[in-house]
């Protein structure tokens, strides 16, 4: 994908569509390099993660509320003379005047960098996340083989990965593989590698839903008295998530589901469950997920999923899908040659048939579909059998209703891509929204077409993105709960649904970023 960039001069500050920005530590005050100042030049954007600065996709692109700059030390050099060359690889060279190349050297933006900022956000957007990325993983693995070859068992990491439902049809859709084997094969290839456990976030999801189903009720019920009690946005989306933090603070986080996300909650549940089960401390067990986006990596990376006592995140290392495609290919591998393994039980006290399962739905977990039909049950005494969503101004805009005699009880929708968001927040902010539940997800037609989802080569992106939700949706679909492991763990783990350990471990909460104003936001 080819995107105009310009150049600034003096810091050389890569301004892609005046987002992410990367800042060249070579100081370059040349008459030539002046007049490089605002000139548009092509830049072929590679599809693959990697350490630099990045933009893969912007067809989610959240608009920036303030320009994304790290302030760096920037040590003084000669200038020899020349220009600036971008090569094909994305590579930034200064020639000089002699006819020499010098590549130049570009700075590092960590997720603390990130999330402190006031700045922007995409959804679909990958940046030098130091410690996100399958480099990591394979560090990981390499330091246990060298405890195991030197004997020094205390320290090898217990591994664990755990896979979601999008990847896995993202990966599927590629191989041309339908989604069991193509789970079965992942799973080989994970163990392949040293990963003891591999498991599916399903069952996450489960924990997600049924908590995003209560607290809907409850906040319905206190509708009349809590001002923000209503619409509830889903929480899902950390694109989302992260946007409303830095752009609309508390007016709007109120609004939003504490429910943590399947990612975080598999983070908990293996974190906290597995790890009691195994006799492990948290920062004994090194855990990854496999994800559709890459806005999961900075998900994981929030203070809120922090261990302080231990040292340790939820979720150690989020990796995508394009990252394990990459990783097939590096290892030599293809998936659909790779033998077949069950994927691993987190729970050895409930045996239950591993076979895959999905819920109805968006592909994006199906909240608003989930709590519809409990809400209405629960809420008015009405049995929902099929819910058609009517599409709106846009096929990622829909909603559906549950009338009454001509009175509206409920009103839900679905919003997907930043354009519908701003008309969702726009209309909250007018106080005239009329929904009273949204599900939100940053990425055009949601997590199906996350932004670290395989691309197509051979067919187009419509077709791909049609093969992908057909396998998401060819799974038998059960009612959240119904999976008696569930209760179990609610019970054996949290002590419960309605204890304190379940609202520790299954919610969280948001924080509104604070817009620092100084000389470097100052557009000239």
């Amino acid at each position: 994908m080819k995107q105009l960039i310009s150049i600034h001069d003096n810091r050389k500050i890569l301004n892609v569509n005046k987002h992410w920005k990367t800042i060249y530590q070579n100081d370059y005050a040349s008459t030539e390099a002046e007049n490089l100042k605002y000139r548009s030049v092509e830049f072929t954007m590679a599809s693959m993660f990697s350490g630099a600065l990045q933009l893969i996709d912007l067809n989610d692109f959240i608009t920036p509320s303030q320009e994304c700059i790290k302030p760096v030390k920037l040590e003084k050099k000669e200038s020899k003379g020349g220009s600036i060359v971008v090569t094909d690889e994305g590579d930034y060279f200064e020639k000089n005047e002699d006819g020499s190349k010098e590549k130049l050297e570009k700075a590092k933006i960590t997720l603390n960098d990130c999330l402190a900022c006031s700045g922007c956000i995409t959804s679909a957007e990958s940046i030098l996340i130091t410690q996100q990325s399958q480099e990591e993983l394979y560090r990981i693995i390499e330091e246990n083989k060298k405890h195991e070859m030197c004997n020094e068992i205390e320290k090898i990491k217990t591994l664990v990965v755990s896979v979601s439902p999008q990847s896995r049809a993202s990966l599927a859709a590629k191989y041309k593989l339908d989604i069991e084997t193509a789970a079965k094969k992942l799973t080989a290839f994970f163990h392949r590698l040293g990963i003891k456990y591999v498991f599916d976030t399903t069952i996450s999801r489960e924990f997600s839903l049924i908590e995003s189903r209560k607290e809907f009720i409850r906040r319905y019920q206190a509708k009349d008295i809590e001002p923000k009690a209503l619409p509830m946005l889903s929480s899902a989306c950390p694109g989302w998530v992260c946007y409303a933090e830095k752009t609309h603070g508390d007016y709007v986080l109120p609004y939003i589901s504490t429910v943590k996300s399947p990612q975080q909650i598999m983070g908990s549940l293996v974190k906290d469950y597995l790890g009691s089960k195994l006799q492990l401390k948290c920062s004994q067990i090194y855990h990854v997920s496999v994800m559709p986006c890459f806005d999961k990596k900075l998900e994981a990376s929030r203070n809120d999923f922090h261990n302080d006592e231990y040292e340790t995140r939820d979720v150690d290392c989020v990796i995508t899908s394009v990252e394990v495609d990459a990783m097939l290919e590096t290892e030599g591998l293809r998936l659909d040659e790779l033998p077949s393994e069950d994927l691993d039980q987190i729970s050895a006290d409930n045996p239950l048939d591993t076979g895959l399962y999905s819920h109805a739905g968006s592909t994006s977990g199906g909240y608003s579909d989930h709590i519809f039909i409990h809400a209405a049950k629960e809420l008015f005494g009405d049995t929902i059998s099929g819910i058609q969503y009517k599409t709106l101004r846009n096929q990622d805009m829909k909603e559906i209703v549950l009338e009454r005699d001509g009175e509206v009880l409920l009103r839900f929708a679905i919003a997907n891509g930043f354009r519908n968001i701003q008309n969702i927040v726009q209309k909250l902010k007018r106080g005239k929204s009329p929904y009273h539940f949204v599900e939100i997800m940053a990425c055009p037609a949601g997590c199906a077409n996350g932004g670290a989802q395989i691309r197509a080569v051979e067919e187009s992106p419509k077709d791909l993105l049609k093969k992908v939700e057909e396998l998401y949706h060819s799974l038998p679909a059960k009612e959240p709960g119904e999976n008696p492991l569930v209760h179990h763990l609610y019970e054996e783990w949290l002590g419960g649904a309605e204890s304190e350990k379940a609202k520790q471990l299954l919610h969280t909460q948001y924080h509104a970023v604070e817009k620092i104003n100084n000389a470097l936001f100052i557009k000239w």
